[in-house]
């Protein structure tokens, strides 16, 4: 049962042993229920419960991708979906959002030690939220580091952050063009303006981080582009095992949250067939309908392929991490075409379910209509939408270079 601790409840030290993958799976499974009674009420405030943030949290899976040094569990990539599809049955919006935080801190994990030391120091529970958008030019060059101005959308988990990673583009001079950065900033130090009014996803609270001229000191500030391309090398700690994987580890940190509230969609749908009547048949329940059945083995099967593509991005991301290189174009490439495959299949199964439940989908105590508005809405997240995945997968098929296109592969 959640228990009501308040929003800044943690669970601070260290443990004399790593939790292995099963016992934090086994964690996320044990939040599942009680995740999913708070759910209609996130939905309808636009952010999570604190309830269901403390225990996520006092679960230690906030902890699955911060080092283990800082009191973090330094997870396998696996492990971060899993979680994330897991706390998705009971509630996508707080599986999404503690797939961004968890990837928050796998990006400060990049950054000098100094500012590692400042965010986990006395709190390895310590949240980072995230956001890869456009990157802000409001940057002023000064003594020591920078002042930033400026504003992000679509910050989820900002609500319940510590901290929140943004990309900056910081002016060139001296012969150098300017560049994006992550810019590292206490939240606060920052104002939230209440922007997140979305029909789906709503528990995330995925509103705008604003910033007015906030100095933010050198080491807060770590160049973008050397850690999309895995060139860290004397940039951060090189025994960072996904230091070259920030691609793979962003999209797994979202699809973990469709995955699991289209196997709720599907446990709800199978659950109630067998009960529910086929209005304008002589079936005596849906369960005994053949076009029912057609339904849920194709939307089986299309969770189960979302499943395998998001598992696939996983295990090369691990492949190549234990192998310490960089993986080529192509194969990131098709990552981004993975995930965006993943996602549409997700959409697409739930679309299917709630359908062949019927209209009593969409009553609003029916938890199917929130999971089909959340899948919707999260499926379409920028870096699964505009075709731009597709059209890296297919230069990079060609021989092309996809960076041409975008940077995020």
């Amino acid at each position: 049962m959640l228990v009501e601790t308040g929003p800044t409840t943690r669970t601070t030290g260290t443990t004399a042993t790593t939790p292995a993958h099963a016992e934090l799976v086994a964690r996320a499974a044990s939040l599942r229920d009680d995740l999913r009674n708070n759910a209609a009420e996130a939905d309808r405030e636009r952010r999570l419960t604190d309830r269901a943030v403390a225990a996520v949290t006092g679960s230690g899976l906030m902890r699955l991708m911060t080092p283990k040094r800082h009191g973090g569990h330094g997870a396998e990539v696996r492990t971060l979906l899993e979680v994330a599809a897991t706390l998705g049955e009971g509630c996508c919006s707080a599986a999404w959002t503690t797939g961004v935080l968890n990837v928050g801190n796998y990006v400060v994990s990049l950054f000098p030690e100094q500012a590692q030391r400042e965010v986990w120091g006395t709190d390895p529970d310590a949240r980072t939220a995230l956001v890869l958008g456009r990157p802000n030019p409001g940057v002023e060059e000064t003594e020591g580091g920078v002042y930033i101005t400026g504003k992000w959308p679509y910050v989820s988990g900002c609500l319940h952050a510590d901290r929140v990673g943004a990309l900056v583009l910081r002016p060139g001079g001296e012969g150098r063009p300017s560049a994006p950065y992550f810019a590292l900033m206490p939240m606060a130090d920052v104002t939230v303006e209440d922007t997140w009014h979305i029909v789906g996803m709503r528990g995330t609270g995925s509103n705008t981080v604003v910033a007015d001229r906030l100095f933010v000191p050198e080491h807060r500030l770590l160049p973008y582009q050397p850690v999309l391309r895995g060139e860290t090398d004397g940039v951060v700690d090189p025994a960072n095992r996904y230091r070259n994987s920030l691609v793979g580890i962003f999209s797994i940190g979202l699809l973990g949250s469709l995955l699991g509230g289209a196997r709720a969609a599907f446990d709800l749908v199978q659950e109630k067939a067998g009960s529910r009547p086929v209005a304008g048949s002589t079936y005596k329940s849906q369960a005994e309908s053949p076009s029912l059945q057609l339904d849920l083995a194709t939307a089986a099967s299309k969770i189960d392929t979302a499943w395998l593509l998001a598992t696939r991005i996983a295990e090369t991301t691990e492949q190549f991490a234990a192998a310490g290189e960089n993986a080529d174009t192509l194969t990131r490439s098709r990552a981004r075409m993975d995930s965006t495959r993943a996602a549409q299949l997700c959409r697409e199964a739930v679309d299917l379910l709630v359908t062949a439940h019927g209209s009593a989908s969409f009553a609003e105590v029916n938890p199917l209509q929130r999971i089909w508005r959340d899948v919707h809405v999260g499926s379409r997240h920028a870096g699964f939408g505009m075709g731009i995945p597709e059209q890296l997968y297919g230069r990079a098929l060609v021989g092309g270079d996809p960076r041409e296109i975008s940077l995020l592969v």
